[in-house]
């Protein structure tokens, strides 16, 4: 299929003329045609009896994934069913890959970090690391898993419009996924959430669930007095309230009360991961609108960035951090204990030096450098966590 593309005339179907130049929603074939900024191309049929013809031979158009960036356009000849064997593992591969970018990995990545980091800040000896310890850290984990992937799919089920301009290889806004895909996946997974929660029997995890699915459906959903994104103070509160407050002292309540059986004591550690945390939770509010102006502009979402700018949102951000490591870095030189001073003071200070370089020479013209940066900054998020167990 990838040859169609290397002519002049390249598909016919019903009457119209498959092009490079001339890709548009025909009305009678119903074929479906997106063209992203990249000037990539994505094809699919609006049903799946609309067959193309090439060369006397029935097609179904098929879009495949290569990054996020490129994307190609492949055929299977036959029914559109029907699957052929030796096509199986790339199939799987990219249905895999589909759930993967629905899941929006970044924030997979910091939901274990945050637990696993929280949860070793209830631990008081080493016999507490013990089997009933990780097997309390698995449920939490797990079950926040599948919190995460039903708010993320959330906003992506009513932002599909918005991330054809800001993200179009999603798969939603690609048309990978359907509507009635991502209703099942995100309505199967708030389901799982809370009857894991539900079972496990413990009041803060249930609690931790129950308070981020109201904040993450209010953020996203589109019904009046909700969608809260559109305002950037709530939505900046909202990713607060689930990133600094809620993953902290709940699923710290949980191993400390449930798991361990223990009263809750608010400790030095667990005060400064959350004041910190309070921190890195704004920055990223703040940031992740950045690269995204111009679709929040089209649609009317009202972010920092595009009341204020994006270079000044960007250095403010960057100012913000700054700050949240200097008082890491006071925090840890007063440390009774010689090995915390010196692991949180080293450390505090590596991530401020790497910040301020890798700030001072992004492009804020470019809409890759400002992601790229975006990206960066979760990557300071996991470091935090790593950092935080050693803060006493």
């Amino acid at each position: 299929m990838e040859s169609l593309f290397s002519g002049s005339s390249l598909v016919s179907a019903g009457g119209f003329r498959l092009t490079k130049k001339n890709l548009k929603v025909h009305p009678l074939s119903g074929i479906r045609v997106l063209r992203c900024r990249s000037c990539d191309i994505l094809v699919r049929p609006r049903f799946r009896d609309n067959l193309v013809r090439c060369n006397g031979k029935r097609f179904s158009p098929v879009l495949c994934l290569k990054n996020k960036k490129r994307f190609l356009v492949h055929a299977t000849e036959g029914q559109p069913e029907a699957y052929d064997p030796k096509n199986l593992r790339e199939s799987v591969r990219n249905s895999l890959d589909a759930f993967y970018r629905f899941s929006r990995p970044h924030t997979v990545i910091g939901t274990v970090l945050s637990i696993l980091s929280v949860s070793f800040l209830a631990v008081e000896k080493l016999s507490d690391i013990s089997p009933l310890f990780f097997t309390g850290v698995l449920e939490a984990v797990v079950a926040a898993l599948m919190m995460n992937i039903y708010i993320v799919g959330l906003n992506q089920l009513y932002d599909v419009d918005i991330d054809k301009v800001n993200k179009p290889y999603l798969p939603l806004a690609s048309g990978e996924y359907s509507i009635k895909t991502g209703i099942a996946i995100v309505a199967s997974f708030s389901v799982m959430s809370f009857w894991l929660g539900w079972i496990v029997g413990s009041l803060p995890l249930f609690l931790a669930l129950s308070v981020s699915f109201l904040l993450g459906t209010a953020y996203s959903i589109n019904v009046p007095l909700l969608r809260w994104k559109r305002f950037a103070l709530v939505a900046a509160m909202c990713i607060l309230a689930v990133r600094a407050v809620i993953v902290q002292i709940a699923f710290y309540l949980h191993i400390q009360c449930h798991v361990f059986g223990r009263p809750a004591l608010f400790t030095r550690p667990l005060i400064f991961a959350t004041a910190f945390m309070s921190f890195f939770s704004v920055v990223i509010a703040l940031f992740k609108d950045i690269p995204d102006i111009e679709g929040d502009k089209i649609f009317g979402i009202r972010s920092f960035s595009v009341t204020l700018g994006q270079k000044r949102v960007f250095w403010i951000c960057v100012s913000l951090l700054q700050m949240a490591y200097a008082v890491a870095i006071l925090v840890g030189a007063t440390s009774p204990f010689l090995w915390s001073k010196v692991i949180s003071v080293l450390g505090h200070v590596i991530l401020a030096v790497i910040l301020w370089a890798r700030a001072k020479s992004v492009d804020l013209s470019s809409k890759a450098a400002i992601t790229s940066c975006y990206m960066f900054i979760w990557k300071l998020f996991y470091a935090e966590y790593l950092l935080i167990p050693f803060v006493k």
